[in-house]
């Protein structure tokens, strides 16, 4: 396995610094002596920018980190933004299971689209892309699923926002001459989040004993630290082309992560009981009930079918071998979440 991009004095960028996984891009490049210049759409609100920048002071190399303003949905400013940079990792994206479809579908796609396009002009060749497994699917069930396989569903907008955005990375790719690389983990789990994102906000409702019971809803799980360290590595070893998924915990379920919360802290009231996906349709009802009281819409009927026909058997054989992840525990991933709600 080659290394051949090193630091050397390099500028990498990253979009969307704030989120769950470019924050600890950010602190993961820092740390290998990388200059970092990440983008945020509001440099004025501190929710945003003083965990991003604090990594800096941490290590104390605080003249390393640049922080620029920027929304990918408009084209003008990424120019600018990306010129004199050697390399960019491409994270910002509108992640939720509710809201306005068009707004998370046209943020995945045009920004991918206004991103690249700046890339090219600025002599950016090699591109790291932050899909998800999303983009794989969860069919046929009883295989495992590889990067061969592509999503055949569209059951939310942004399984469709990550799938389309996906495929339209690599036609850029190829029009365009550019280096893709894409990432695509599975449920990202641990802490350091400025908010709470949906792969982690369920947890707190469960420590509070918010839902009785638990879904067997099939997941893959990997940690967000490890997520970090694969976007590095598959930007500086040549030889790391085309996909990697990201989901060492697989053929696991919500169910699962309920019972392990409360084997590891036994005060909190993580549910011990399992509801079968066969009775999920119960869960939507609810969940549709809360929803016309304000809580967001965290489960459909639509979603609900795609867990009859699918799993979450996904090979993460590629990312071990090729971008050599020595993969945190699955213990380590729950405990590392747990602790940002105690």
């Amino acid at each position: 396995m080659s290394e051949a991009k090193t630091s050397n004095g390099q500028t990498l960028f990253v979009t969307g610094v704030n989120g769950h996984i470019g924050n600890h891009i950010v602190r993961d490049l820092l740390e290998q002596g990388y200059m970092v210049k990440g983008s945020v759409r509001d440099l004025s609100d501190p929710k945003k920018v003083d965990h991003v920048r604090q990594h800096a002071l941490d290590l104390g190399v605080p003249e390393r980190l640049e922080l620029v303003e920027g929304d990918v949905l408009d084209a003008d400013v990424w120019e600018g933004h990306l010129k004199g940079c050697n390399g960019l990792f491409h994270t910002a994206t509108v992640y939720a299971t509710s809201g306005n479809a068009t707004t998370i579908i046209d943020t995945a796609n045009l920004g991918t689209q206004h991103l690249f396009s700046a890339a090219k002009a600025c002599g950016i060749k090699r591109i790291v892309y932050t899909s998800s497994i999303a983009a794989i699917g969860s069919t046929p069930k009883g295989r495992a699923k590889t990067e061969n396989d592509w999503q055949a569903e569209r059951s939310s907008p942004y399984v469709i926002a990550k799938t389309e955005s996906e495929r339209l990375a690599w036609v850029l790719a190829e029009e365009m001459s550019l280096d893709v690389r894409t990432v695509n983990p599975g449920g990202v789990l641990g802490g350091g989040f400025a908010r709470p994102t949906p792969s982690v906000e369920w947890f707190e409702d469960a420590m509070k004993g918010v839902f009785p019971a638990a879904p067997k809803i099939p997941m893959a799980f990997v940690h967000v630290g490890d997520v970090a360290v694969a976007h590095r590595k598959a930007y500086e070893i040549d030889e790391a082309e085309g996909r990697f998924i990201l989901a060492p915990h697989n053929n696991s379920s919500v169910a699962a992560v309920c019972k392990r919360i409360r084997e590891l802290y036994p005060d909190t009231k993580s549910p011990k009981r399992a509801i079968p996906v066969s009775l999920m349709f119960i869960v939507v009802f609810q969940d549709w009930m809360m929803g016309l009281f304000g809580a967001p819409r965290r489960m459909t009927r639509k979603a609900v079918k795609g867990y009859f026909k699918g799993d979450s058997n996904l090979s993460s054989q590629k990312a071990t071998e090729v971008l050599g992840i020595e993969w945190r525990s699955f213990d380590d991933c729950i405990h590392d979440t747990v602790r940002e709600f105690l």
